[in-house]
């Protein structure tokens, strides 16, 4: 793939044929710190065996999803801002596809899958990895309507676009790159404006959920807002839950 842009905002590019997960292998890699500096990427258009949250089995016909980890080892130094991560990739995938399908509705499903009207278009994964973290993302680029894995799963070719993987991943990681920076600066979502980003591209507030938590318990009520440790809180009847982990499905389709 031509990644000239890519390139220039990425420390390290390197482009694999075929990996089972990019996450796992950028993970070894990663132990080399001075060979994989902060912002160093691992990408490919085959991946045989990729894992998302909730350990989910993440595959697709080769060629028709771009999957691409990144290590970040510019990090806040308040571990609980480090929650935040994976958040931030959500709102930057969303302004990268975003810049793509100015047509479309796109917004970050809480934690972070980015939605296309509705639609699951990429999902992303945070791992720890030493000092540093690895943030993975699944993007559907090339995959046909009767490729796609789920009803509720789009893709650029399913919209009628063609991706431009180059300028995707450029924007992509220079708006992570830029809150990241934020984010360990000022060691708090709030004051670096990312909680502001994260909740305006957030689809889920406002909206009618159904939570699945720990321990085949559920929490059903209308998702009102992202806390300040960017946990999920759901109204049920008059009390509110503060929701830091679970699969959350809207019950009302989303609008924006």
């Amino acid at each position: 793939m031509d990644l000239q842009r890519t390139r220039e905002i990425a420390s390290r590019v390197e482009e694999l044929d075929e990996v089972g997960s990019t996450n796992a292998a950028l993970r070894m890699f990663a132990t080399d710190t001075d060979g994989w500096p902060h912002l160093s990427v691992l990408l490919t258009e085959n991946q045989t065996a990729g894992r998302g949250r909730l350990d989910r089995t993440w595959s697709a016909p080769a060629g028709t999803a771009l999957a691409a980890s990144v290590v970040l080892r510019r990090l806040p130094d308040i571990p609980s801002a480090r929650g935040w991560i994976p958040l931030a990739a959500g709102a930057a995938m969303v302004d990268a596809v975003a810049a793509q399908l100015a047509d479309h509705a796109v917004a970050v499903k809480w934690p972070n899958d980015v939605l296309v009207d509705g639609r699951k278009i990429c999902g992303i994964l945070a791992e720890g990895a030493g000092d540093a973290v690895i943030v993975g993302s699944g993007v559907n680029t090339a995959m046909t309507e009767a490729e796609l894995p789920v009803p509720t799963a789009t893709s650029f070719a399913a919209l009628g676009s063609t991706v431009d993987v180059d300028r995707l991943l450029a924007t992509y990681l220079e708006r992570l790159s830029a809150w990241i920076d934020a984010l360990a600066e000022s060691g708090d979502a709030v004051s670096s404006g990312l909680h502001a980003a994260v909740v305006e591209r957030c689809v889920t507030i406002g909206l009618d959920v159904r939570v699945s938590l720990p321990g085949d318990r559920f929490l059903e009520g209308k998702a009102e807002t992202i806390d300040e440790d960017g946990r999920l809180v759901v109204r049920v009847g008059a009390d509110t839950h503060a929701v830091s982990a679970g699969d959350v499905v809207h019950v009302r389709p989303a609008q924006r």
